[in-house]
Order: C-alpha cells, then sequence, then structure tokens
C-alpha cells in the first residue's frame, strides 16, 4: 500500500521522491494513527483464552512456503517465523459484543527486538525485502473467516491478489490480497452480535490455520463469490481482473437474502507473465 500523500506536487507524492522521504513519511503516518486510537477511545479486544468457543463458524488453511523460481527461500521461512510469532498474540483471542480487534494493535511492532525477521513486503507495486515481511498472509485469511460471517469488517485495505500463479491453475477468490503494514494499514472488525466470538491462529506442517468460534451458531450463512475472472493487458503490463462478492443466505431456506461487492478488483499481475493461463487473457 501506498503511504498518504503529505506534500502535493506535479503528480509526486512526498514518499515517492527517496528513501529518506519515505521513511519521514511512514513515521508520521504511525504517529497519526497512535495518536487517532488514544483520542476516538478505542476499544479493542484484549482477553486472551485457553478455552475454546464450542462453535465453530468458518475455517481456512493455507501453505506458508511458497517455491519456484525467482522465490528466495530464506524469505519463506523467514515469513514463516513472522506469522508464527503474530499467531501466538492471536491464538485464543475472545473479542466481547462491541469490542474491536486490530490487527496491530494484538501484534505489536514487528522489529528484531520482537522477534521478526526478514520477509517479502510489497511498497507500491513492487516485491521487496522488509522486517515482518509475510504478515499480509496472516491477515487475509484472518479477513476471509470474518467474511464469512455477521461480523463488521471496520477497516480493511488491498494490494495485488496475483502475487504468484493460482496453484495448479485453480483460482480461489480472496486467496491473497489483503494488505497491513505497522501500524496505519491495519485490518479491524467489530464484533456487532450479541455473543461473544473467537480467533484461533496456528502454525503447524508450514502450514497456517486460522478459524472463527462463536458461543452459539448464527442464523445466516456466507459465501465468498467472484465473476467475470480474467487477465487483460494493459501497456504492457497485465492485471487480474474479477468482480467479488458476499452474498448472504438463509441457512434453512437456502434463500439468498444480500449480495454484496466487497472487491471489484483490478490487481498488477506480478508474476511471469507466460504462467498466466492463455484462455483468461482478453
Amino acid at each position: 500500500m501506498g503511504l498518504r500523500r503529505i506534500v502535493a506536487g506535479e503528480n509526486t507524492l512526498f514518499c515517492e521522491r527517496g528513501p529518506v522521504h519515505y521513511w519521514i513519511s511512514e513515521k508520521k503516518e504511525v504517529t497519526k494513527r497512535h495518536i487517532e486510537n488514544v483520542t476516538q477511545k478505542k476499544k479493542f479486544c484484549n482477553n486472551i483464552s485457553g478455552l475454546e468457543l464450542p462453535n465453530v463458524v468458518y475455517n481456512v488453511s493455507n501453505s506458508l512456503i511458497k517455491k519456484g523460481p525467482g522465490i528466495d527461500p530464506e524469505s519463506q521461512i523467514n515469513k514463516a517465523t513472522n506469522i508464527m510469532i503474530a499467531c501466538s498474540k492471536i491464538n485464543g483471542m475472545i473479542i466481547k459484543p462491541k469490542e474491536e480487534f486490530s490487527f496491530w494493535n494484538t501484534v505489536g511492532k514487528t522489529n528484531k527486538r520482537n522477534g521478526f525477521k526478514a520477509g517479502r513486503v510489497i511498497k507500491g507495486n513492487d516485491l521487496t525485502i522488509g522486517i515482518g515481511g509475510g504478515l499480509c498472509n496472516l491477515a487475509n485469511s484472518l479477513h476471509l473467516v470474518i467474511l464469512h460471517s455477521p461480523i463488521e469488517v471496520t477497516e480493511v485495505h488491498y494490494h495485488s491478489d496475483a502475487l504468484a500463479a493460482d496453484p495448479g491453475g485453480v483460482r480461489v477468490p480472496f486467496s491473497a490480497g489483503t494488505s497491513v503494514s505497522y501500524n496505519y494499514i491495519d485490518f479491524r472488525f467489530r464484533n456487532n452480535t450479541n455473543q461473544n466470538i473467537q480467533l484461533l491462529a496456528w502454525v503447524r506442517d508450514e502450514k497456517l490455520f486460522v478459524e472463527l468460534r462463536s458461543e452459539r451458531g448464527f442464523k445466516r450463512k456466507y459465501e465468498i463469490e467472484e465473476e467475470d475472472h480474467h487477465f487483460t493487458e494493459e501497456d504492457g503490463v497485465y492485471y487480474r481482473v474479477s468482480k467479488i462478492y458476499k452474498v448472504t443466505y438463509d441457512r434453512d431456506t437456502k434463500e439468498v437474502l444480500k449480495r454484496k461487492l466487497i472487491r471489484d478488483n483490478h490487481s498488477q499481475v506480478m508474476f511471469d507473465y507466460e504462467l498466466i493461463p492463455k484462455e483468461l487473457i482478453r
């Protein structure tokens, strides 16, 4: 994600003028978010329980270690380490009614002192290496389980969801794309139900597992659907294009109650163009 504009220039962001300018811009945004959290008197959740709530709302799992041409094995191992550290802060978190979950309020600062290592991060449209890299993978999994519930997402940011070719050529909507960067690019949701909910997050056998639990089942069911998925070329650059919806069903009658567009996707492809399925290019 790009930083917000500090100084208006002729089609130039202050943060794009060089590394020092980017550092200044980032520090400004971090400080601004700290002030907002205090002045707005946010009621963040902070209660970890070793007891699991009884009802499984939704769960996801995905492989942490990606392999292939151009993928640095060390950054992948470091990503897994970073995610394990973050999971230790999230696993068992109880979110009471009216409380808000903040990824960064829970995980804390991603620096070497807290054990975080250098992994892949996205700055603008570039893949690079940075301390705490890979946590977008965890944020995306958290986002995905929340989308399969009535819980209200209060802050979400996106980067490209075309970071790698679809495994086996099978497209899974929202398998990637949620962006986080300490602490001003956050993922947040508020428990707008009348019962406690709980997040579980853990790593086992190089796989990430995330689960949303509740005290009781919800009356409605939620699914993610994608329409018109394809790739297009614009001035020599390829993009993934689609519309992604959250669909609400009556659990008993299967009737569609609501269909909400949650992402009008236009993501720059950041993997080898030769791996784009030719039949999906328009």
